[in-house]
């Protein structure tokens, strides 16, 4: 039986080379060419908090990992995202969504990502290193004028509201590995507001409540 521990990279090395197409066969198409050189492409640009890599051998399906930037609330925490890609790729868009829960004016409850090179503004040019990086940048330069989270939103405009003092927005984030995040994106709630709000919520008094 192969091991279950597998190098993630070394395995999509060898999907690069299978040329997996969606169904699972191995004939190799314009779109699957055309993401194993991505993938190569990704794994050698030494670009710092973005990695992806596909989902067993299927190079349509991909698990991506973006740590958020230094300098930002997001910093020192870590999301997973699914990518799917169609078979009209790269004229089509992929569908991206974030895996881990993410507490963000355009990110919603099921991980829906308001992008604009996601939708309207998609270009064939773009591809995962692409994705990767602007979803990063997005973190901690959200578009407050189109949002999918609308109380993340107002807290973002609004860093002084009393509505942070509502829950599930009062309750602080336990002490322990910034990158063990809980399940619900309330409880993300409290390091993932702008960096206004950063200092007041790690206070003491809130630390200990």
């Amino acid at each position: 039986m192969a091991s279950q521990n597998r190098d993630p990279a070394a395995a999509s090395v060898a999907a690069a080379r299978k040329g997996a197409e969606p169904s699972g066969g191995a004939a190799r198409g314009p779109v699957g060419k055309r993401l194993q050189q991505e993938l190569m492409t990704l794994m050698m640009s030494g670009d710092k908090g973005i990695s992806a890599f596909p989902e067993s051998d299927n190079l349509f399906k991909w698990v991506g990992t973006i740590h958020g930037a230094a300098g930002t609330v997001y910093e020192d925490l870590r999301y997973k995202l699914s990518l799917e890609f169609p078979s009209g790729y790269p004229y089509n868009a992929p569908t991206v969504k974030f895996l881990t829960p993410c507490y963000h004016p355009n990110v919603d409850t099921q991980g829906n990502i308001c992008l604009d090179i996601l939708k309207d503004k998609w270009s064939a040019l773009y591809d995962v290193r692409t994705i990767l990086l602007s979803i990063q940048s997005l973190l901690g330069e959200p578009n407050i004028d189109s949002p999918l989270n609308t109380h993340a939103a107002e807290l973002w405009k609004n860093p002084t509201d009393k509505a942070i003092g509502s829950p599930p927005y009062s309750r602080p984030r336990q002490r322990g590995n910034p990158s063990s995040l809980p399940d619900t994106p309330g409880q993300l709630s409290t390091h993932l507001l702008p960096q206004a709000l950063h200092g007041w919520l790690h206070t003491p008094a809130h630390l200990h409540q």
